[in-house]
């Protein structure tokens, strides 16, 4: 990790669960395949406001997830303690995408406006259905409507376009659908 302050540090996953008596814990990867995120070090965790940086003595599939061993947390109320953290790494480490492509973690919380500027609300998170990925977007304080839409991520369709600096994307989307 550079001291660069123009670093950027995406999610790759989550903890979501102790495992077992040992201080393992069940990890929610959103790497493909999911055990890329092994790949990644050092994983880092924000507590109290500040990253820092865990390290993954052993990780391994299991069943239809992954499970870790976490240098220095031996016991189940250890592990405990860093249930629900998201894992970010140094965006330099994940491989470079092509114009117009986008990180999962990249597209999160970014407000969403339809094409005569009404907010719909801010991305939630987004969900892997099979044929294409949907976009959960939940009304916020200034949305025209607290209610939570489920759009298609489809390029050129409906997202109309992404402006990270300024975090908003524009859809073409129907506000009462």
């Amino acid at each position: 990790m550079s001291s660069d302050p123009s670093n950027e540090y995406l999610i790759v996953g989550t903890i979501s669960a102790v495992y077992g008596i040992k201080g393992w814990v069940k990890i929610y990867s959103n790497t493909d395949p999911i055990d890329n995120i092994f790949s990644y070090k050092p994983w880092l965790v924000k507590i109290n406001g500040v990253l820092k940086p865990l390290e993954v003595e052993t990780g391994k599939r299991h069943g239809k997830g992954l499970v870790a061993k976490l240098v220095g947390v031996d016991d189940r109320e250890i592990a405990r303690k860093y249930c629900g953290l998201e894992i970010s790494v140094d965006a330099s480490q994940l491989p470079k995408l092509e114009a117009g492509e986008y990180y999962w973690s990249q597209l999160q919380d970014l407000l969403v406006y339809t094409e005569s500027d009404q907010l719909l609300g801010k991305v939630s998170h987004l969900l892997e259905t099979g044929s294409n990925d949907v976009l959960v977007v939940k009304g916020t304080a200034d949305s025209i409507d607290q209610k939570e839409r489920l759009l298609p991520y489809l390029p050129d369709q409906v997202i109309k376009n992404i402006d990270l600096e300024t975090g908003t994307m524009r859809v073409d989307w129907d506000p009462e659908f």
